[in-house]
């Protein structure tokens, strides 16, 4: 399926070429003047341009070849040019590999020589080609990506810290940890130090470690080879090796089990992986940034995180404030998604007024930025008049009456082991004793109902 271009003064050179090359390529594009090259070029992307190095009669200098050749590149520097001269030149060849070209004939060629070398430089030339398609690809799919990611919007104190490490680490390759609750925006900031880094041109691959089944997290991360389980019908790449050269994203890094911790270390540590029902290590080059909403230090004190695992991961930490930390923002961050909803949902002249943005600042936001978003979002679907109103909130509107008590037991359980997280202000020994559990047992019930 090869486009192939052959450039020779020598007619009985052309036919035989064509002669010998019709049966094994796509298309051949034969001329006697190079003065043609770049108007071929111009209309046409060939995988092959073989070339002549002497034009005229009583050349042999080869000059006037390398001078096309050095043309050729710059009118596209993806060309893949074979040198033809019937003067066997090792000077010659030298000379013009030097300058870019990829093989070099010598006439007369044998008909086999011919073939194998064109099929050979087509090959690389489309799998050249096919590499650069790719990676435009991906670059375009991660521009498209990032729109549904914006900037992280804030004007509070509390937020200038964060923006000022974002700025300083984003230009180095060192592994960030990124801690905060649910709905903080911790992916945001992962996405932004990526956006800003020198491998922002690379692939972003996020990895939710807490939805991967521990049996299947060699596979999925280091990936593994066909037949190397049951369901193993294919070679399947893994997420380390498909972010080599950008940024591997860990989001929740800290619902992983102890096992998979420990297989997890051994790959940031060499920075290489085997896959499963292989022997052979695959390096890897990875931007690494990790994210949890766990409390990693109390879980390393109860044993249920590896401390050199947590060591490895936080070169740098970044500890995002909750919305209840930055109310400065929630006016802000309330008008930005009413703007959004209401392009969305074609609702315009929507407003926030003062008695509800008081509503909004008075709320303690359990869920941080994603609630307020979907209170938002909600309030805009649910609006009537032009004023958004504190019903239309949900869960911000603490005047209306309250919910019906709930006696499950869990449901119960599960709040009291929130209260007790709050009181003790995160810290989760003192939390365990305000609830009378070991801190093991504690660890246990979080990841139950999911804190």
């Amino acid at each position: 399926m090869s486009h192939i271009l052959i450039v020779d003064d020598d007619q009985d050179v052309l036919y035989t070429a064509r002669l010998a090359l019709r049966s094994h390529v796509k298309d051949i594009k034969t001329v006697s003047e190079p003065r043609l090259i770049p108007k071929l070029l111009e209309e046409n992307t060939f995988d092959v341009i073989l070339l002549d190095m002497n034009f005229g009669p009583g050349l042999t200098s080869g000059k006037e070849g390398i001078a096309w050749l050095k043309k050729i590149l710059k009118l596209d520097p993806q060309a893949h040019v074979v040198m033809n001269t019937a003067y066997g030149d090792i000077a010659l060849a030298v000379d013009a590999m030097k300058e870019g070209a990829i093989d070099f004939l010598v006439k007369p060629w044998t008909k086999e020589k011919l073939i194998a070398t064109v099929q050979a430089v087509a090959r690389l030339s489309q799998s050249q080609r096919e590499v650069v398609r790719l990676r435009n690809t991906q670059q375009a799919l991660s521009e498209e990506i990032d729109k549904a990611y914006p900037e992280i919007i804030s004007r509070s104190a509390a937020m200038e810290k964060i923006f000022s490490t974002i700025s300083k680490v984003a230009a180095t390759d060192a592994d960030v940890l990124i801690l905060g609750e649910n709905g903080t925006g911790k992916e945001l900031v992962a996405r932004a130090i990526h956006q800003r880094s020198k491998r922002k041109a690379a692939a972003f691959i996020k990895v939710d470690m807490g939805a991967i089944v521990e049996n299947l997290f060699e596979s999925e991360l280091f990936g593994h080879v066909k037949g190397a389980f049951t369901d193993a019908r294919d070679h399947r790449t893994g997420r380390f090796e498909v972010a080599s050269g950008g940024t591997l994203f860990l989001d929740e890094i800290g619902n992983m089990p102890l096992p998979s911790q420990a297989k997890l270390l051994t790959a940031l540590q060499g920075r290489q992986v085997t896959r499963v029902g292989s022997n052979k290590a695959i390096p890897v080059d990875i931007r690494l940034l990790c994210a949890t909403n766990k409390a990693l230090y109390e879980m390393v004190a109860g044993e249920a995180f590896r401390q050199d695992l947590l060591y490895r991961i936080n070169t740098v930490e970044i500890r995002l404030p909750a919305l209840r930390e930055r109310k400065d923002d929630i006016e802000l961050l309330a008008s930005h998604y009413l703007d959004h909803y209401c392009q969305k949902y074609e609702k315009d002249g929507l407003r926030l007024n003062k008695r509800l943005i008081k509503k909004l600042e008075n709320y303690d936001w359990p869920g941080n930025v994603r609630e307020l978003q979907h209170c938002i979002e909600r309030a805009v679907i649910l609006s009537e008049g032009k004023n958004l109103e504190i019903a239309e909130l949900g869960a911000p509107a603490k005047n209306l009456p309250s919910p019906p008590p709930t006696f499950n037991v869990e449901d119960m359980e599960r709040k009291a082991i929130m209260q007790a997280i709050k009181e003790a202000n995160g810290n989760l020994t003192q939390a365990a004793k305000l609830l009378g559990f070991g801190r093991s047992t504690l660890y246990r019930k979080m990841e139950k109902y999911g804190l």
